[in-house]
């Protein structure tokens, strides 16, 4: 099993994926056993101390100005805890949940936090345990960490609350704590504070967002030039030297893939034989400026993740010099703009692939398809209502595009009076990601379709490996009607998991 280990400069964005995704194994680096017992000498000196520090020997946000005296600490580290663990409503899925703890690992880690060696000890042990905290969705306003959610992590690492075994069932945590044999943590000064304070919830998120959007972009290219096929469109406008006089990386990559993916085709520049067209629709034309768009959104999202995962967020942090020093951040604005950023481009690059499937669906626009791509017309219905399902999953996202971080609400008695909703940003973009999958898949469907009633002409080596590997994954072609259902969820699957972009990198090569 891959083994992640943990030093003090941060985690890649792999690191992330093989623990929340594939249960990777934590081990932790001798340099951050040494930075967090270095950092932890400099609270046990502060706190001997009579001069209050926020979050050594006072109380919290709000309540700050009370001095916590010597005996109360302890106590007061387990109440943050277990009042900051009061989230509502449905479970949040398990990788989510294993990127948040890994996440705040990763900064406890650093030596910057004041956390004993032995919590961080624990909390590599209960993820390798495959321990998972039951988080809720509602708690976090993404500014002073994702403080609910990471409280009811925190809460199980104390052996409170539920938390999921290995087998997945729902169990108290000191149970499974004791069934692998760990210890629950006694916490000291600062340790209940600096395991609530960071925005790893809503990094986690993204990290994961842009694995999923990175296959499910390169995927979109290929239905993209599927769906030119079909249509009997033209190759020439994604030419290299027609995008090279408007230099966006993210638009000459994604005219590069449809280039290579429609390579040998019989079907593209056809469109002058049976119409008079000039030039394709502009769903079909700028296909590489939408996706190209939404590429480079991702690389700016990308830059803000990587800077984030070698970032040390807590409040107050220990410094290189012996400082403890209060800040602001954890607040949660630059993970929550790009958030939202990367729901409004995938909204619009589910809406331009809604576009390309109506144009399939429609005979005064398809070039020569029969109606709905049905096999009998007025006695089949086609792929009619297959369509209303992706126009329906377009205007879903069109309302996930809405941005969560232009909103704002204060909380702690106008101490918190300006927050990121970043948490929200995040939940909502992994709606959407999963809706994207959908709309891509129903293009796939019915580009596929439209290509196998082509008769005559053949469609290119790689079009025709990805309606094999379709038809052998369970996505059925045309014919009478049935029931859609199933063939939508295979569709769905066979995008989802890869299998459509590998089917087509089987000719082209890696796309890019």
């Amino acid at each position: 099993m891959h083994t992640v280990v943990l030093g003090t400069a941060g985690v890649t964005a792999a690191d992330v994926v093989a623990v929340a995704r594939r249960d990777a194994r934590i081990e932790l680096a001798p340099e951050a056993v040494e930075a967090l017992a270095a950092a932890r000498r400099i609270v046990d000196a502060l706190a001997a101390k009579p001069e209050p520090v926020y979050g050594v020997s006072t109380g919290f946000g709000a309540l700050a100005t009370r001095h916590i005296s010597p005996e109360l600490r302890a106590q007061l580290q387990r109440n943050i805890v277990r009042s900051h663990a009061a989230g509502m409503g449905p479970r949040v899925e398990r990788e989510v949940v294993r990127a948040l703890m890994f996440l705040r690992l990763k900064t406890v880690c650093s030596g910057r936090t004041g956390v004993r060696p032995e919590v961080a000890r624990t909390m590599a042990d209960v993820l390798n345990a495959g321990i998972t905290p039951v988080v809720h969705e509602y708690g976090s306003l993404g500014c002073s960490g994702d403080l609910a959610p990471l409280s009811h992590c925190a809460l199980t690492l104390m052996g409170e609350g539920d938390a999921e075994g290995p087998d997945g069932t729902v169990r108290p945590a000191g149970e499974l704590l004791a069934e692998h044999g760990i210890t629950p943590v006694e916490l000291r000064e600062k340790e209940g504070l600096a395991l609530l304070n960071g925005t790893d919830g809503m990094l986690g998120m993204l990290v994961m967002a842009l694995d999923d959007l990175d296959t499910l972009y390169k995927s979109a290219d290929v239905t993209a030039a599927l769906s030119l096929e079909a249509l009997l469109g033209t190759d020439r406008v994604l030419a290299p030297e027609l995008h090279a006089i408007r230099p966006h990386p993210g638009q000459a990559a994604s005219a590069a893939n449809m280039l290579a993916v429609l390579k040998g085709s019989e079907l593209t520049g056809h469109h002058q034989d049976d119409a008079p067209r000039v030039q394709d629709a502009y769903s079909v034309r700028c296909a590489p400026q939408v996706a190209g768009a939404g590429r480079d959104t991702m690389a700016h999202a990308r830059l803000v993740a990587e800077r984030e995962l070698a970032a040390a967020v807590d409040n107050p942090v220990v410094l290189a010099d012996g400082r403890v020093e209060s800040n602001g951040n954890f607040h949660g604005a630059p993970v929550a703009y790009v958030l939202d950023f990367l729901a409004i481009a995938a909204a619009d690059l589910g809406s331009i692939a809604e576009r390309r499937t109506d144009r399939l669906l429609d005979k005064n626009r398809s070039h020569g398809l029969p109606p709905f791509l049905a096999d009998d017309a007025g006695v089949d219905s086609g792929l009619m209502i297959a369509q209303y399902t992706q126009a329906a999953l377009v205007s879903e996202l069109k309302r996930l595009a809405v941005p969560a971080s232009a909103d704002s609400i204060p909380s702690s008695a106008m101490q918190e009076d300006h927050v990121s909703m970043g948490w929200s940003a995040a939940r909502k973009l992994r709606t959407a990601v999963d809706n994207l999958a959908r709309i891509v898949a129903v293009e796939l469907y019915a580009a596929t379709r439209g290509i196998e009633l082509r008769e005559g002409l053949k469609p290119a080596p790689a079009s025709r490996a990805v309606i094999a590997a379709a038809r052998e994954a369970g996505v059925r072609g045309a014919g009478p009607d049935r029931f859609l259902a199933p063939d939508l969820a295979a569709a769905d699957a066979f995008v989802r998991s890869g299998a459509l972009l590998a089917a087509a990198e089987g000719v082209t090569g890696a796309l890019a």
